[in-house]
């Protein structure tokens, strides 16, 4: 394995667990977020935990697809 591919696989594993850890995050926040439930509602309540879900999700979409370009491409 090159350095250039150690590179994109170490940074696409880097980008995954981020994104994993965003999503986490995400859904544990909403399950303390229920206790205030009128607080959270009305200041954005949901669209927050799906937007931070989502961007979370889109990052560890690419780090896996780094991973991929990583590993396919042996040049």
């Amino acid at each position: 394995m090159s350095g250039e591919q150690a590179a994109g696989l170490g940074m696409g594993l880097f980008a995954c667990i981020l994104g994993a850890g965003g999503i986490y995050a995400a859904i544990r926040r909403r399950g303390r977020r229920a206790e205030i439930a009128t607080t959270y509602g009305s200041t954005g309540g949901i669209v927050y935990t799906v937007v931070q879900a989502g961007c979370s999700g889109l990052l560890l979409a690419g780090g896996l697809g780094l991973i991929v370009v990583a590993l396919v491409l042996k040049g």
